[in-house]
């Protein structure tokens, strides 16, 4: 025991010693050099009903183990506790159905507010079979709400055993005004649990709370909206902020916005971080971070990917928040204990193969050197490119034979060669064949945007960066990035290019491969057209790959005994995979299985980071759903259009760790939350997906490349030119609005 004053201050120096080496001597940059902690914000909410019964208990079996439950407490009129996101429960209940005539009018904080309240009704009144909790944010999943889950009361969460209990006290004075004390049902609470955590946006409440609090419990201060007053001090949380040594008076900690750290201009792009959580530590005041949800896009800069934001708070080198609060928290959780301190130099384990669709066309327009280089840089392991071919017999990098697809062709001079071609099931288009390869460099490049009418584009600052390439061109890149361990080529659309454009793309393409040449990178072809790999297999040692082109639930026998005579490995859709209705998992079929037992690879498309692309089944997270399809599946590749997702998922520390697997990091069981739909609810169900049959891999040959016959040249008997793997073409036809443009400017 320390007894002198003088002992005592070099007993307390010798602790502050000892606790900061151990936080230096700590990966984490947290106060504690512990790591953070994850807060599930009303259980799991971004998937059930805030606060129900089976939020909470997903929150646990999906996080870290010592994740804490927050519960927004409110006051009923006979003073219990219950777990509502919000002071008014019409949006998070159905109790504007059971009470239509109860809504009333309060003044909160000075604010005029409609709906209905806590403390109109006694705890009876609300519980079941009275009132039911629903999902309140309208973008979430309803169909679990005929599932009545009840309003539970701070005591109900209780009894499900928390690792963490985190209670939030919002309101505290409009309370007093209705004659309920907030202060003493706390404490109440103290008297019967152990509570790690109580957060208020209130100073007054937070204060009347310090000589009361019992040990291990920890008062945070909440920041809201830097320009709201805070109704104790009369001054705004901006205000405050600058003044931390005031809060540590009274709390042991802040939760603020994640914006606080780190802002994001009216773009939607990062600016630089803040120092608010370096000053607050060095104040001895933890910090946490709120408002993360997988369904609410932050900032471009991370590419729609969340388990990214989570990591740039903490594990940024720079510094470390002390918690995160969140409505997914199996991300947080799996950012905590899979993904952070990795180290740039880690290899990651081989499978799956990481292969790009178009570069990294998630982040740039597709196939333009901005996004394959992208891609290298990502970690991608096979880089892809999809071959069209130019008017003028070049064959370049595009992801669609129609330009409209992926630059604004149709904003440009080359606008009126609209056509439709029934062949190719395109209307409307313009396409690669129309235009030389002068021409098509000419044209703006355009970004994705195939969620669009979710409201979600790609990042605007580069909608319409980068340029073009040919083949040649995006070998040479290829064979110079060390990183890549192969390219692939698409092939599609060789019949028509050859019997109604007299273009052969396949043997341009071979013909271009004669002049690449690497020792450590291999070449695959792939293909949707059997025709054009069994051509390609006759001339070279290519890898060849058969893309099926529909959902699949199996295959017969035959038909995967023809691909194999061809090819080494299958694309396949993700819904070949696991089965899905409405954006449920309904269960998995056994097409993977099937093909890897005749020593297939399967490979499978198309993963992208937009949490819309995703079943609910995977969180909203782009890296839980490559995970699930990785290890629960067992599928060797991933076609993607945001390849540093992937290739970091590869590089994650909870890989091959068998039964000691983490279960944030286990896949997901399809059909698991289809299941807990009530039979009521459920969607209509879906007819079966086909079989994949021999009569659908067999194609016919390719047919012969017809000669087209050239404009006419006026005083010119030249016959065309014949040239390998060209189009039969006069080299010098100009094309007529260029002659015009020529004979315009001679005039000057």
């Amino acid at each position: 025991m320390c007894k002198s004053r003088s002992l005592v201050i070099s007993c307390l120096l010798l602790l502050c010693s000892v606790s900061l080496a151990s936080a230096q001597g700590s990966k984490w940059q947290t106060l504690s050099g512990n790591a953070p902690i994850v807060i599930a914000r009303g259980g799991f909410s971004g998937l059930f009903a805030d606060s129900s019964i089976m939020a909470y208990k997903v929150a646990g079996l999906v996080s870290l183990p010592n994740v804490y439950f927050w519960c927004d407490v409110q006051l009923t009129k006979d003073a219990a506790g219950i777990c509502a996101p919000k002071l008014m429960l019409g949006n998070s209940t159905d109790i504007s159905n059971v009470y239509k005539n109860r809504s009333r009018t309060y003044s909160v904080n000075g604010v005029s507010m409609q709906g209905w309240f806590s403390v109109d009704f006694t705890l009876k009144e609300l519980e079941a079979p009275s009132v039911y909790l629903i999902q309140g944010v309208y973008s979430r999943p309803d169909k679990f709400d005929g599932n009545m889950y009840p309003i539970l009361t701070v005591q109900d969460v209780i009894q499900l055993g928390p690792p963490g209990l985190w209670l939030n006290i919002e309101h505290d004075a409009f309370f007093t005004q209705q004659n309920l004390s907030m202060r003493s049902f706390v404490l109440s609470v103290f008297k019967t649990a152990i509570v790690g955590y109580v957060s208020s946006p209130e100073v007054n409440f937070l204060k009347s709370l310090v000589a009361r609090l019992p040990s291990g419990t920890k008062l945070i201060f909440r920041f809201l909206g830097q320009n709201e007053v805070e109704p104790s001090t009369n001054q705004t949380y901006g205000t405050l902020l600058s003044n931390l040594t005031f809060i540590k008076t009274f709390a042991s900690g802040i939760l603020v916005p994640k914006s606080y750290i780190w802002p994001v201009d009216a773009s939607l792009y990062l600016l630089p971080h803040t120092t608010l959580v370096s000053d607050a530590h060095k104040e001895g005041l933890e910090v946490f971070a709120s408002d993360f949800a997988n369904d609410v896009p932050f900032a471009y800069d991370f590419s729609y990917d969340p388990l990214a934001e989570s990591l740039s708070f903490i594990d940024n080198g720079n510094f470390t928040v002390d918690g995160m609060l969140s409505d997914f928290p199996i991300t947080q959780s799996e950012a905590i204990g899979c993904f952070s301190h990795i180290g740039k130099n880690v290899s990651g384990q081989g499978s799956p193969l990481v292969i790009s669709s178009k570069g990294a066309s998630g982040d740039f327009p597709g196939c333009t050197d901005l996004a394959y280089k992208r891609a290298i840089s990502d970690g991608v392991d096979i880089l892809d490119c999809p071959v069209q071919m130019t008017k003028d017999g070049i064959a370049i990098c595009l992801g669609s034979i129609n330009l409209v697809d992926s630059t604004l062709v149709a904003q440009s001079m080359f606008s009126n060669l609209t056509t439709t071609i029934p062949e190719l099931g395109i209307t409307n288009g313009i396409f690669t064949f129309s235009l030389t390869w002068s021409q098509i460099q000419t044209l703006t490049p355009a970004i994705s945007n195939p969620f669009s009418k979710y409201g979600l584009t790609r990042d605007p600052k580069f909608k319409n960066s980068g340029e073009f390439m040919t083949l040649s061109e995006f070998l040479v890149l290829a064979k110079n990035a060390s990183s890549v361990s192969g390219v692939l080529i698409s092939i599609e659309d060789a019949a028509y290019l050859a019997a109604n454009q007299g273009l052969d793309v396949t043997d341009v393409v071979l013909g271009t491969l004669q002049n690449f040449s690497s020792s450590t990178q291999k070449v695959m072809i792939q293909s949707t057209n059997s025709s054009v790999l069994n051509k390609v297999k006759k001339e070279s040692n290519y890898d060849l790959i058969y893309v099926v082109d529909e959902n699949i639930r199996g295959a017969d026998n035959s038909s995967i005994t023809e691909i194999k005579t061809f090819a080494s490995a299958v694309v396949v859709s993700k819904s070949s995979v696991f089965t899905d209705n409405l954006e449920y998992l309904t269960g998995t079929t056994n097409v993977v299985q099937m093909l890897q037992a005749f020593n297939l690879q399967v490979y499978v498309q198309l993963f992208t980071n937009e949490f819309v692309s995703q079943a609910w089944d995977f969180f909203s997270d782009a890296t839980v759903e490559i995970n699930s399809y990785v290890l629960g599946a067992g599928i060797d590749g991933v076609v993607t259009e945001f390849p540093g997702t992937a290739a970091r998922y590869k590089k994650n520390l909870c890989l091959a760790l068998g039964n000691n697997t983490p279960s944030y990091m286990s896949p997901v069981q399809p059909g698991s939350l289809y299941a807990l739909i009530d039979a009521a609810q459920l969607p209509p169900a879906e007819a079966p997906n086909p079989l994949l049959t021999e009569s659908e891999v067999v194609e016919a040959p390719l047919p012969p490349v017809v000669a087209l016959a050239p404009p006419p040249l006026s005083g010119s008997t030249t016959p065309p030119t014949k040239s390998y793997g060209q189009p039969r073409v006069v080299s010098s036809v100009v094309p007529p609005f260029l002659a015009f443009l020529i004979a315009t400017l001679a005039l000057f």
